[in-house]
């Protein structure tokens, strides 16, 4: 009787750590019915984006709550994609409430190469444009089509997934977070923008030593070997 007794508290504790992990996982719920950030603590802004303190609720205004910054398109980087990345460093509304956006523009041909957001799982909505979309699950099955204009897809949090416009026009998506601060892991720079020990990476990868280097200027310029 003790021994079954012992058994089932183990398997309790079990199911009690795997809540808490899970309840780790997520943001915290808000307490009040919003936290605009207090501009007199920014320097407790840090990439968190979890402790910055409120200011008084009585001081808020329409303005708190109402973001302009994505009217038009960013500065586009070398792969053809230009994003604007919206958090609570940037709009002040969105703070405690566990969520952030994006707003992503492609060029003709662009692509948003493979990454993944340890965080959070993102909704992203195809504004404009015919987009090739998709995810690769813990089991290597890729889950990919064009999308179009209006049409949504959904990449579950942890999962490298990746976009590239097929379109004969540029291409422009809308994404939604459900956490305030997702996180942004794109895997060739982690992998040759780190400090991972070269030799491993050849031996990975069976990649010489020269192609190794070649790869690590490409994503780390400040770094050649």
């Amino acid at each position: 009787m003790a021994k079954k007794m012992s058994s089932s508290i183990t398997i309790l504790l079990v199911i009690f750590a795997l809540q808490c992990a899970i309840t780790l996982a997520s943001d915290p719920d808000p307490v009040q019915d919003f936290c605009i950030p207090n501009p007199k603590f920014g320097a407790l802004r840090t990439p968190l984006h979890n402790i910055l303190p409120c200011k008084n609720a009585s001081e808020a205004t329409t303005d708190d709550f109402i973001f302009s910054g994505m009217k038009v398109a960013g500065n586009f980087t070398d792969m053809g994609i230009a994003v604007i990345s919206v958090n609570p460093t940037v709009f002040p509304g969105i703070n405690t409430l566990g969520m952030s956006f994006i707003r992503s523009d492609l060029k003709v041909g662009g692509i948003n190469p493979p990454h993944f957001h340890p965080r959070a799982t993102e909704i992203s909505h195809v504004v404009e444009g015919s987009v090739y979309s998709g995810f690769v699950d813990s089991a290597n099955r890729v889950f990919a089509r064009v999308i179009e204009q209006g049409e949504v897809m959904v990449f579950p949090r942890g999962l490298v997934h990746f976009q590239m416009n097929v379109g004969k026009n540029p291409a422009t998506i809308f994404g939604s977070f459900n956490s305030q601060n997702p996180g942004n892991q794109k895997i060739p720079s982690a992998i040759f923008g780190s400090r991972i020990n070269s030799e491993l990476l050849e031996k990975a990868f069976g990649l010489s030593p020269k192609q190794i280097r070649t790869m690590r200027r490409k994503f780390d310029p400040k770094r050649v070997s």
